[in-house]
């Protein structure tokens, strides 16, 4: 297994885990239960931890794509930026999680507060990961690009002949 490979295996959680998270942690605000507060913490708390793995495998994973036929370096540059801008905001998510999780043990009066926090922090993360996973599918996923060919259809080839 290459590093292109285990890119591919651990990239998808960072993303999947910060939208689950986000929307447990809302649900557990709204049912005022630190049961499900501590459930979305978890999820982040491991969403960080595969976003160290991804940004971990990524550099390798550049070194065996970058000169493939319609690839190029300009638009793993741009997913590069955009996951490391996602890795910095998972990592301070993880880091408030983990305080969370411990004031919600504790029961301590600032328990809420963290919680508010971690949602801006978390709807930041859900932006940049959103972002980040579209310019990482662009890359070799062609047809989402935004200068993507489109093609004719059976119909309008058809009218052309006519012509």
């Amino acid at each position: 297994m290459n590093d292109a490979h285990l890119h591919m295996v651990v990239n998808h959680f960072p993303i999947i885990g910060t939208i689950l998270g986000l929307g447990i942690l809302i649900t557990g605000l709204i049912l005022k239960n630190n049961s499900v507060k501590s459930t979305a913490y978890v999820l982040f708390v491991v969403a960080a931890v595969f976003a160290l793995f991804s940004m971990g495998t990524g550099e390798g994973a550049e070194e065996l794509v970058e000169d493939m036929p319609s690839i190029g370096k300009e638009i793993i540059h741009e997913h590069e930026e955009m996951a490391e801008k996602l890795a910095l905001v998972l990592y301070a998510l993880g880091v408030v999680s983990l305080a969370g999780l411990y004031l919600n043990y504790k029961k301590h009066a600032k328990a809420n507060l963290v919680s508010f926090i971690a949602v801006i922090i978390a709807i930041v993360g859900v932006f940049f990961a959103t972002e980040t996973g579209t310019t990482g599918g662009e890359i070799r996923h062609t047809e989402i690009r935004a200068n993507a060919a489109v093609p004719a259809t059976a119909g309008e080839t058809q009218e052309e002949d006519k012509d």
